[in-house]
């Protein structure tokens, strides 16, 4: 879909263009790669929280001021609190696995927007997801072999794709051409407060206090980096404006 669209053409791109969507491809597989199998192995939101780690540690990395901070540790808590389960029988490769794909995650957001930098539209995007698919397709032939091509798998597998790939990497990829990676990493946080969201309105698990909690710090979270974002952008227009009248 995201070759039919963009149509990325590799003569007159620069090989550090190139080596920049390799990598972004090379990261996309791994990143999934790792978090499909760790969530086959624990349970899906102990694995979404702990994959958390990577778009957390961009958060604070790319905090300027500890108003930033505010907002990280109130995404933290609210993660922490849609935490629940027994989390002391977990499977360890599960959690290492998940770990992994937090890591790739933080380099994901990172890469990402260096690529949106790079590329002028979703060019890029499609030429890293190409290279994803190369380097993900073997475990797939290996681990499931000609179930691969039943249409029952094909039509999951293009609907997954759509709507975990293609359609919010792109998306993903404008919002970083317009915040920064800080920022990006705190509104990440809403991810796993929509799945629960979601597990609630489509297949009705119950929503605790403690659920409702950890959503409403996350969304408070969100709110305050996105105002936080508004702010400074306006703050730097006013200045730019200033220097160009004097």
């Amino acid at each position: 879909m995201l070759l039919a669209i963009w149509r990325p053409r590799l003569r007159g791109r620069t090989r550090a263009e190139l080596g920049l969507a390799a990598l972004f491809g090379a990261v996309l597989a791994g990143m999934n790669l790792s978090f499909y199998h760790a969530i086959e192995r624990i349970p899906l939101g102990v694995g979404v929280t702990i994959e958390f780690v990577g778009p957390l540690t961009v958060a604070v990395l790319g905090s300027r001021r500890r108003l930033d901070l505010l907002w990280v540790v109130l995404a933290l808590g609210g993660i922490l609190a849609l935490l629940h389960g027994d989390t002391h029988s977990l499977n360890r490769l599960g959690v290492a696995l998940a770990l992994v794909a937090g890591a790739l995650w933080g380099f994901y957001i990172v890469i990402n927007a260096r690529l949106g930098r790079a590329f002028a539209d979703g060019s890029g995007l499609a030429l890293a997801m190409c290279v994803a698919t190369v380097l993900a397709l073997p475990v797939g032939v290996a681990e499931a072999g000609a179930r691969l091509i039943s249409p029952h798998v094909l039509l999951l597998g293009a609907a997954v794709g759509m709507l975990s790939s293609a359609i919010p990497y792109s998306l993903e990829l404008e919002a970083l051409r317009r915040i920064s990676t800080g920022v990006f990493g705190v509104l990440m946080s809403l991810e796993p407060a929509m799945a629960a969201l979601a597990g609630f309105v489509v297949i009705g698990q119950s929503l605790g206090a403690r659920e409702l909690l950890g959503i409403g710090l996350v969304v408070v979270a969100s709110f305050g980096a996105s105002l936080a974002t508004r702010a400074g952008s306006a703050r730097r227009a006013s200045e730019r404006a200033l220097t160009e009248s004097q």
